[in-house]
Order: structure tokens, then C-alpha cells, then sequence
């Protein structure tokens, strides 16, 4: 995986001011530069700063604007916090991608109280705290992308990962009600659902699990977080502005 600020999509977001949880690696950081070299001042949020300041410090050496924010995403306090602090800095907010996740996978037989409690609170309960947050500034501003990373897991399910495909179906369905609740103030709110991603997550599977699972995709290869990092740029940009409450799906056509 190489970073780049440069995207296929001429996108100009200049001025407008983005959030990205789990911006310290993987979808997040691809996200964030994505957004970045598209103009957009970003601020890149995490539990911990250290790989969270590369990722800022790639954006700045191209030229972009970021911020570091340390935060739990499941404390209602911290994401407030770092909204309250993006708006104070840049006047308003425009873009809020919520990426951050986690994963405990085992067999729901085997499963702990505490796998289904940490994935579920990281990736359903700290999407919901930073819409909540974002939502009213961006309702002030009459203007507002919400784009959540969902997961085909949350479209058709995957063995031992019962806590991670609840938590995205669980996305999925507040992204369309959200949807639906804030597009007369001319906010949009989305999905995006990878597949299997060129990530440490996937890395973790080893070489035979990988090549299991590339045989099973349709275009024969796991996709690259840039790929992600387009789609999501497409749903913040003015393009689609009639587009909410859908689900983009980027899988090679796993889930055709």
C-alpha cells in the first residue's frame, strides 16, 4: 500500500472541513488523504496519536491541512469535545466520515460478553455518538455529508464474526433513518460496504485464508483502501447530492 493525495475524481472540497475517526491506518488514513488532496482540512481522530500524527504529517508534507485528535469513540464527552473543537477552529463541519472499527472474531458459542461489548460499543455506539455530535452543527449550516463505513458482513453475514456483521447491519440501518431524518436540512448520509480490503485485518487472515478468499471474489483480488477512500470522496462531493440513505457497496462483486 503506497499513500497519495492524488485521486482519479476531480473533486474540489477546498474550504470545507472533514472528520475522520480511525484515520491512524488502513481505510481511515487512505480516507483522509483522499479527502485532504481534494482540499479539505481534515481532522484526523483515533484512540492513540502516534500513527494518527503520520497520517497528519503525510497530509501536511503534500501541501493538505490536518489536525491529531486523540478520542474514544464511545465516550459521548471525548466526541463532543472533538466536534465542539473542529468547529471552534474551522467555523463549521462538513464532512464527517465514521470509520473507525474493531474486530473480536470467534464463534458465537466461544464469544465473551466482552468481544460483543467492544465491537459493538467501537463501531455502532461511536458511529452514533459522532453523528449525534456532528449533526448540529451541520443542521446549523444547512449543509452536511455523513458517509458511515459499513461492511458486506453487515449485508450478508460472515461466519465467527456474529459482534462485527451485528455492528455494521446495525450501521447500515441507522445510516437510512438518519438519512431520512436530515435531508431537509440538506445533510446526506451514507454507507460505504468493502469487502476484503488490503488492510492489517486482512493481512492477519495468512496467505492461504487470503487466497480462499480472492479465489471467491468475481474480479479475483482483495481491493486496495484507495478504492474505498473514491467512494467515499464521490459521496462528499457536490455530485451526489440526491444520493442518501444508500449503501455503496466496493467488493470486486463478492456480494453480486
Amino acid at each position: 500500500m503506497t499513500d497519495t493525495l492524488k485521486s482519479p475524481l476531480q473533486v474540489d472540497l477546498s474550504g470545507q472541513a472533514a472528520i475522520v475517526t480511525g484515520a491512524s491506518r488502513g481505510l481511515g488514513r487512505a480516507i483522509a488523504l483522499a479527502l485532504a488532496g481534494s482540499g479539505a482540512k481534515v481532522a484526523c481522530v483515533a484512540r492513540g496519536t502516534d500513527k494518527l500524527t503520520e497520517t497528519a504529517n503525510a497530509i501536511r508534507a503534500a501541501g493538505g491541512t490536518a489536525e491529531v485528535f486523540a478520542c474514544d469513540v464511545t465516550d459521548g464527552q471525548s466526541v463532543q469535545q472533538v466536534v465542539d473543537s473542529v468547529v471552534e477552529k474551522w467555523g463549521k463541519l462538513h464532512i464527517l466520515v465514521n470509520n473507525a472499527g474493531v474486530t473480536r472474531d470467534t464463534l458465537i458459542p466461544r464469544m465473551s460478553d466482552e468481544d460483543w461489548d467492544a465491537v459493538v460499543n467501537t463501531n455502532l455506539r461511536g458511529t452514533f455518538l459522532f453523528t449525534r455530535a456532528a449533526a448540529r452543527p451541520m443542521m446549523q449550516g444547512r449543509y452536511g455529508r455523513i458517509i458511515n463505513i459499513a461492511s458486506v458482513s453487515g449485508l450478508s453475514g460472515n461466519p465467527g464474526q456474529a459482534n462485527y456483521s451485528a455492528s455494521k447491519a446495525g450501521v447500515i440501518g441507522m445510516t437510512r433513518t438518519v438519512a431520512k431524518e436530515l435531508a431537509g436540512r440538506k445533510i446526506t448520509v451514507n454507507a460505504v460496504a468493502p469487502g476484503f480490503i488490503e488492510t492489517e485485518m486482512t493481512e492477519a487472515l495468512g496467505p492461504v485464508v487470503l487466497e480462499e478468499v480472492k479465489r471467491r471474489i468475481p474480479a479475483k483480488r482483495v481491493g486496495q483502501p484507495a478504492e474505498i477512500a473514491y467512494g467515499v470522496l464521490f459521496l462528499a462531493s457536490e455530485a451526489a447530492n440526491y444520493i442518501t440513505g444508500q449503501v455503496l457497496t466496493i467488493d470486486g462483486g463478492l456480494c453480486a
